[in-house]
């Protein structure tokens, strides 16, 4: 049957309105004008959300209950439960990387933050919760707009960068487990809708929900031949305790994280998806963890398909759900959880404690409690995403986090007069480099060619290479145009091709032919150039410290949608640079130790020299903590309220112990007891500009043991802060130090211990004792 115009116009309008009116609609359970499912108790919010949950899952039918325990959970429409979707992703801004979130309707893009691994650069706490903030927020407003399906948000990644060539380790905040725990705690809060401090969240309410990945001891993707899925990670103890294991404590105990996703790999024999110990010994008795775990995607079936670690599918189902695993990323578990039941290797009530957890999460979430228009964060609407305070707060981050290597004679920053200016290199035209991986569509592109144009309009530009692999360049090119301006820079380094999830690099070079590219340009230049590098990994630019040529050199990370201007603006002085490497960078013949030892604690008698700056005895290209500025700082201890500590005043006993060569130590194992309250002091630094314009950078304080070696790091980063001071200014900054914490070591039997000796405050050149008595 043919409709006539006027009536085919007519149902095309209908239609038209009704798709556009349900898609803007947020999912949400309990609607209270369904007469059908207002009744039902678990859509009464004035019961408590245990009693709700209980009530729920009571109600469904086994095949239900297999339905909900993947990330894509369809809708229960005989209860108005609506679908669900458990990935979505907002590592450095929301992203629509997973299946829940889409940029297609109202809202277009996203803030994209520089990524993760660059704002650790500026060591600011504050700064990290402030872009957990504005994360969340733009999650809400884009559920309440409609085009979220979930708001589980599977970030941060936490995992320690151990190797330096490993292809997510832009995603980190750097090798350094305090600073990866610190930087959990900020954006947590940050993203969940708590306060700075803590303990802000009103009824377990959550403005959107965050996830700490990949637990645990996961830092290797695709590495010759090897991979993330069959790799099983041979950890010891003494590195679990006080490397691999710290940021995931500390992102649930403190930051109080919702969700946590355990990791593809095996550590030490047993998937971490499967390890009862690490999922419910560990995390929810040890350190209290009340939210979901989920699996990384596919990692149910890898238990069977790749470990072989389960005898049949089933056998996988049963082993993750008695681990404590709730939510499979895949369809394994909706595949096989019901043939795992008919066999009786999985019982219901197993499936009941994962379901607990989820819609507990949703409950929190505020998914169950009616139209959310009228409810908690209701009103954060599409003017929160891509605000002007958010687009601000990511040229702040990219602007703090940058990083001076190198600054000859005072090269940089450039007069805002120089008449001429080549800019030079597969990154200089490129914003989508800039944002890294797990981006969302940004809120503004601008690349570092464009805002080097707005200072100097007589700009030139070649690309240099034909790719960033620079598999060929065109060196005769870029040296004729270097010979004919006043200045050059060249923006070289990485991309998403060199470094990135499933692919780990083999080398620590730049790629082709960057470097001769590099050397030509600067030996044909006027003056000595600057070489922008823009990487998330470190790369061993030895060739560019040593050349008197290369008179300025910056690390960019991937610095975001603003990262551009930030670099212009820090070449031509409207920002003095103050960040510092969160990593060591490694020389090139580091690619000798295998990237699957595991080991953090250097090995003399087979040569083995350790990872990272706590560990690491060999050559250092450029050290943890290590980034110039145009202002010289200088520090001194003001006052420290401590020299002198007892080990049996800490120990709560009153009593040490003797180890096997007659060292007096006392065990730490709750660093929150009283006597471990009472050892903390404070330490006072005086931080001196004596520069000619205002900075902002990180200020570290170590502590160094005395007596490196035998397990003990040879510092260790105790505190740390972001000050900032006025040209000529003095102003002075107070750490809280904990014993208990920063003295303490891990001994062979994974346990934390404090032994006698001299310790040192370490800040800058200057270092203050400490002794640490029986």
């Amino acid at each position: 049957m043919r409709l006539n115009s006027s009536i085919q116009l007519l149902l095309c309008l209908t239609v038209s309105i009704l798709l556009l009116t349900e898609s803007t609609q947020p999912p949400y359970a309990c609607d209270s004008s369904n007469a059908a499912t207002k009744s039902f108790p678990f859509c009464k919010t004035t019961l408590p959300i245990s009693a709700r949950v209980r009530d729920l899952v009571s109600r469904l039918t086994l095949d239900e209950k297999i339905s909900q325990l993947v990330n894509t959970a369809p809708a229960i429409p005989r209860l108005g439960i609506p679908a669900y979707e458990w990935w979505s992703e907002a590592l450095h801004g929301v992203s629509n990387s997973g299946y829940g979130i889409h940029f297609d309707g109202t809202i277009k893009s996203a803030t994209s933050f520089p990524q993760v691994i660059l704002t650790a650069a500026s060591f600011d706490a504050r700064l990290w919760y402030r872009i957990g903030q504005a994360i969340g927020l733009e999650a809400r407003a884009v559920y309440n707009e409609g085009q979220a399906k979930g708001m589980t948000f599977w970030a941060p990644n936490i995992n320690v960068f151990r190797d330096p060539r490993w292809g997510r380790g832009q995603e980190t905040p750097g090798e350094d487990p305090l600073v990866s725990g610190k930087y959990a705690i900020s954006y947590v809060r940050g993203v969940q809708g708590d306060n700075f401090e803590g303990g802000g969240i009103k009824d377990g309410h959550l403005q959107a929900s965050a996830c700490c990945k990949h637990f645990t001891a996961y830092d290797l993707d695709h590495w010759k031949g090897v991979d993330r899925f069959g790799y099983d990670a041979k950890v010891t103890k003494q590195d679990l305790v006080d490397t691999y294991q710290p940021p995931f404590h500390n992102c649930i105990q403190h930051a109080q994280a919702s969700g946590i996703m355990c990791a593809y790999n095996r550590v030490n024999g047993v998937p971490n998806c499967a390890d009862y110990n690490l999922l419910t010994n560990i995390a929810r008795k040890q350190w209290g963890f009340q939210g979901y775990i989920t699996s990384d995607c596919d990692a149910v079936s890898i238990i069977y398909d790749v470990h072989k670690y389960a005898k049949t599918p089933e056998d996988a189902v049963a082993e993750v759900l008695k681990a404590g695993m709730d939510v499979d990323c895949g369809s394994y578990m909706q595949n096989h959880t019901k043939s795992a039941v008919q066999k009786k290797k999985v019982l219901e009530s197993d499936i009941d404690r994962a379901l607990s957890n989820l819609f507990t999460m949703r409950m929190r979430l505020g998914l169950f409690n009616g139209n959310p228009a009228s409810l908690p964060y209701g009103s954060i609407g599409p003017n929160q995403v891509c605000s002007k305070a958010h687009q601000d707060l990511a040229l702040e981050a990219a602007r703090n986090g940058i990083v001076l290597l190198k600054n000859s004679a005072k090269l940089l920053p450039f007069k805002k007069t120089i008449s001429s200016l080549a800019v030079i290199g597969p990154n200089a035209n490129s914003a989508y480099t800039l944002v890294g991986n797990y981006a969302g569509p940004p809120c503004k592109s601008i690349e570092p060619l464009k805002a080097l144009q707005n200072y100097v309009k007589n700009t030139q530009y070649i690309k240099g290479c034909n790719f960033v692999n620079c598999t060929s360049a065109s060196i005769d090119e870029a040296v004729k145009v270097a010979k004919s301006v006043d200045y050059v820079v060249l923006f070289m380094g990485l991309d998403q091709g060199q470094e990135r999830e499933s692919f780990d690099r083999v080398d620590l070079v730049l790629p082709g032919q960057q470097q001769a590219l590099i050397t030509s340009v600067a030996k044909a230049a006027k003056r000595p150039v600057v070489l922008v590098l823009v990487c998330g990994g470190p790369v061993d630019i030895s060739f560019a410290k040593h050349d008197p040529k290369i008179g300025g050199i910056l690390w960019a990370g991937y610095p975001g949608e603003s990262g551009g201007i930030a670099l212009a603006e820090i070449i031509f002085g409207d920002h003095n640079p103050g960040g510092k490497l969160p990593i060591t960078w490694y020389p090139k013949e580091f690619v000798k130790i295998p990237m699957t030892d595991m080991r953090m604690r250097p090995e003399p008698s087979s040569g083995y020299p350790g990872r990272t700056y706590r560990f690491y005895t060999g050559r250092k290209v450029y050290q943890f903590g290590y980034g110039l500025s145009y202002s010289k700082y200088t520090y001194d201890f003001v006052s420290v309220t401590q020299n002198k500590l007892s080990l049996s005043q800490i120990s709560g006993t009153g009593s040490t112990l003797q180890n096997s060569e007659s060292v007096h130590y006392t065990s730490v194992v709750d660093m929150e007891t009283e006597s471990c309250e009472k050892a903390k002091f404070s330490a006072t630094v005086g931080v001196q500009n004596h520069g000619e314009m205002d900075g902002k950078h990180a200020v570290l304080l170590f502590v160094k043991h005395d007596k490196a070696g035998n397990g003990k790091p040879m510092k260790q980063l105790a505190a740390f802060e972001s000050v900032k001071t006025g040209s000529g200014e003095r102003v002075e900054v107070e750490f809280v130090v904990s014993p208990c914490e920063h003295f303490g070591t891990a001994n062979e039997d994974g346990l934390m211990v404090i032994e006698e000796g001299s310790r040192y405050l370490v800040v800058g050149d200057q270092q203050y004792a400490i002794t640490v008595l029986p």
